[in-house]
């Protein structure tokens, strides 16, 4: 299931001050619970809970080419962790590069943003206990 962007500034401001956060040298993540999860799953043609997305890069990581290959690389780390591990749904996430996300390799933005995930206790219980019994 696609997520569903955050489009509203009010949303990101929210993320940040109210949620919980993890930071790591690529990335930093913002969870927050979100209010309207009930309303966008009936909303939903396939009536799932789903997260709603955000992934923003400020200027100090470069210019525009630098700052769209950042958030090209952490949503598809975002992706992966989503379809591999399984990331618990009915949350606003704001993903915020960092400095270092621009120059790292996919595999790094992965690894940091799976480690944040983790601390925030965002991965699926069932799927991360069958990940260490594989390891």
């Amino acid at each position: 299931m696609k997520e569903k962007a955050i489009s509203e500034n009010h949303l990101y401001r929210k993320a940040y001050v109210g949620g919980r956060r993890a930071v790591s040298r690529t990335v930093a993540v913002y969870v927050l619970k979100d209010r309207r999860r009930e309303a966008l799953r009936k909303a939903n043609p396939k009536k799932t809970v789903i997260n709603r997305v955000g992934i923003s890069a400020s200027k100090k990581i470069g210019g525009a080419v630098e700052r769209n290959r950042a958030k090209r690389v952490i949503r598809e780390a975002y992706r992966q962790t989503d379809t591999g591990i399984g990331i618990k749904k009915g949350y606003l996430v704001v993903i915020a590069a960092r400095e270092a996300a621009a120059t790292e390799k996919m595999q790094s933005v992965l690894r940091d943003l799976q480690y944040c995930m983790k601390k925030l206790d965002m991965l699926m219980p069932e799927a991360e206990s069958a990940g260490e019994n594989n390891a």
